[in-house]
């Protein structure tokens, strides 16, 4: 099993910066996928950004140039650096990994980020 907690969301006014954070522990085994993901209200969830197990990068389209993902390796913690954050990027935040060596997606329960005047 592994476990997944994420931390950093909160409120910011629109053009702010939050750096969220998702810490995996557990049995890890291999290399690995991880990914952020966001649900607003009413919506559904949708990608915003990955680090494949090679190291590829992606982004949802809504926030490239606005976020960064990052991964470290050694503290199997995924990072996601915010800025120049609009309304329409409030949600749940939560993290998806999922190991090389097994078929099974684990996720976190999520962090709230509301950003709002």
């Amino acid at each position: 099993q592994v476990q997944l907690v994420e931390s950093g969301g909160g409120w910011v006014r629109p053009g702010g910066s939050l750096r969220l954070s998702c810490a995996a522990s557990g049995r890890i085994l291999s290399r690995y996928y991880m990914g952020w993901f966001r649900q607003a209200p009413g919506k559904e969830r949708e990608f915003v950004a990955e680090v494949t197990s090679g190291g590829y990068i992606y982004y949802a389209d809504s926030v490239k140039g606005r976020f960064t993902v990052s991964k470290d390796n050694g503290k199997n913690t995924l990072y996601l650096q915010m800025d120049k954050l609009a309304p329409e990027d409030s949600a749940v935040y939560s993290c998806k990994m999922r190991q090389d060596v097994e078929p099974m997606d684990y996720w976190g329960k999520g962090t709230l980020v509301t950003v709002s005047a």
